[in-house]
């Protein structure tokens, strides 16, 4: 399944994204963090932008990601910083939902 900029590609199966938990997954040798919140699910870029910290090792309370290393936060959502020392967004990507599949938009370039 693709729209005129993005490839959407199987990430996970819905059950297996659990509410308020974090998933980490690769869809090309990109890392990437699903997020459940509500009946909503968010993938956006898995390594922090401040440091290389993987935040699937993080904590993920409403739709707000603290990153594990120095307790920086980002909106699921938007991938906006929303604590120091994050600066830098993180890169989201849109999903849809087929099914039972959890389905991520890779860029078709960049």
């Amino acid at each position: 399944m693709s729209d005129d900029s993005h490839e959407y590609l199987f990430a996970a199966k819905w059950a297996d994204v659990k509410e308020q938990e974090l998933v980490e997954i690769s869809l090309r040798d990109r890392s990437i963090v699903l997020a459940a919140c509500g009946d909503d699910v968010f993938a956006l870029e898995g390594i922090c932008t401040h440091a290389h910290a993987h935040l699937v090792d993080g904590y993920l309370t409403g739709t707000t990601v603290e990153c594990p290393m120095h307790g920086g936060c980002f909106d699921v959502k938007t991938g906006e910083p929303t604590a120091p020392p994050c600066v830098e967004p993180l890169r989201t990507y849109p999903v849809r939902i087929q099914g039972e599949d959890v389905l991520v938009g890779v860029p078709l370039q960049g």
